[in-house]
């Protein structure tokens, strides 16, 4: 039922209307976990529960969107017709996954629930203290609320290849799986959202400052991944639909380049964004 709230060409018409999508969704999947799984074993595994609900919710979303785009992809020629031909799914994903943040992010400060995003924290400690993982796991636990001020890391190169990586692993993923890109951009939403509790200490009303600290380099991060998603699926939907050898696909090939240029532009803007001046600003 819940994928028939919406489909891909009701949210080129309007992009925002996917915001509200990504709470419902992103909501639904933390309170389930939350109900079914607490008292539970599988609670040890509920930071990767709480992803997989919200990927099963927004699969039938990302498979026609990749589909649709890819067509019009067959279409299109420079970067401004690139840009022209896909923005509106780009904005609408970024919607999308705005809403997973804040809803994410809300339910996790409000029921107080240590193990909902255990895997998130873990994620955030091998990135911002490498070097002491389980002394920084036990401190930045909803159990455990912290006092101080959230580790950073101010590696321009370290942060620029960790993005890297994620992307190239986006791109893969949506090419054997063109749908399942939505992994990566839900989990790493969730990461934001494990962070923002941190940076919040857990405090609700400090929700809009932890926010603006994370998605000031976070939007254009996530814009560069939902980028590099609409590529490798239309690759993907590409090969099926015109094969190795036409010209058509040959098109196709070289739009997903210029795409993918994009992409790495954006991280490396969002890396020198989040190394010197969210620093400053936080």
């Amino acid at each position: 039922m819940l994928e028939t709230l919406i489909n891909p060409a009701q949210a080129e018409k309007g992009p925002w209307k996917m915001f509200f999508v990504g709470l419902l969704y992103g909501s639904l999947s933390l309170l389930l976990v939350h109900w079914f799984f607490s008292s539970d074993y599988l609670a040890n595994f509920s930071g990767m529960i709480v992803v997989t609900f919200c990927v099963m919710f927004s699969l039938p979303f990302m498979y026609y969107l990749i589909k649709q785009e890819e067509k019009q992809d067959e279409e299109v020629e420079t970067f401004f017709g690139i840009w022209r031909a896909h923005s509106d799914a780009i904005f609408a994903l970024m919607w999308l996954f705005l809403g997973f943040v804040i809803a994410f992010s809300f339910w996790n400060i409000v029921l107080q629930d240590s193990n909902l995003f255990n895997a998130q924290v873990g994620t955030y400690c091998t990135i911002n203290s490498p070097g002491q993982v389980e002394k920084c796991i036990e401190e930045y636990s909803v159990d455990s609320i912290i006092t101080g001020d959230a580790i950073s890391n101010s590696r321009f190169l370290s942060i620029l290849q960790n993005n890297v990586y994620v992307m190239i692993f986006t791109l893969v993923f949506s090419f054997l799986f063109g749908a399942g890109a939505i992994f990566v951009l839900a989990w790493n939403a969730s990461v934001i959202s494990a962070a923002v509790g941190i940076f919040s200490k857990y405090e609700i009303t400090k929700i809009p400052l932890a926010l603006s600290r994370y998605m000031i380099h976070g939007l254009p991060e996530i814009a560069a991944y939902f980028i590099t998603a609409l590529a490798g699926g239309m690759f993907g939907a590409g090969v099926i639909r015109n094969g190795l050898k036409s010209k058509t696909f040959a098109k196709v090939v070289g739009n997903i380049f210029i795409m993918l240029f994009i992409a790495i532009i954006i991280l490396v803007i969002a890396a020198i964004i989040e190394v010197w001046i969210t620093p400053v600003l936080f």
